[in-house]
């Protein structure tokens, strides 16, 4: 059986360029890789369980969708397979999913350019154009937040997806990404 494999954990606020940069590594790698691009789940759920409100069947289903998807990250990298997980998982997400992950390597990188660039992102991709970013200021200011995660945080307004792709090739070599369980 093929020696487990790390997961590399890409997040970020909407219109950060998660999937740009993770679309690069992929083509970039030499071994065995596995892309999973998270917003793919959401479309597993056909019908949603009931719940008191929409704010709460969103929790619901994104409580489901995420462990779904470090699910299937964890078989890829058990069967040997470098695996990219490309989806927006805060640090207040990622405490809960470390002991998941049993022995499994995690390097959990988070590309968080200002709010400007990200609104400007997501207003020119060519796929899920996002016109009005004021609803997701929430989410883009509890990302702003890294607490003590701020070395997995890449701050730049100005890189390419390429420089970004260098920075974390060269972090993960070094282990600045690396998530240890406590």
């Amino acid at each position: 059986m093929p020696e487990t494999s790390p997961i590399l954990l890409i997040s970020g606020p909407p219109g950060a360029g998660k999937s740009t940069v993770a679309r690069l590594m992929v083509a970039a790698s030499e071994t065995p890789i596995a892309y999973i691009e998270g917003d793919t789940f959401w479309k597993f759920i056909a019908k949603s369980r009931p719940a008191a409100s929409n704010v709460e069947a969103r929790h619901q289903n994104g409580r489901i969708v995420v462990q779904a998807m470090v699910a299937s990250a964890l078989r890829f990298a058990r069967g040997g397979y470098e695996t990219i997980l490309d989806f927006t998982i805060g640090p207040w997400i990622l405490t809960g999913l470390v002991p998941k992950l049993d022995l499994t390597p995690l390097n959990y990188v988070v590309i968080c350019p200002s709010e400007a660039v990200c609104a400007q992102r997501a207003r020119d991709r060519a796929e899920g154009k996002l016109s009005d970013y004021a609803q997701f200021h929430d989410l883009y200011i509890a990302f702003a937040q890294a607490g003590q995660l701020e070395s997995h945080y890449i701050r730049d307004d100005t890189a390419d997806a390429a420089a970004l792709c260098a920075t974390i090739r060269a972090g993960i070599k070094t282990g600045m990404y690396h998530v240890k369980a406590d």
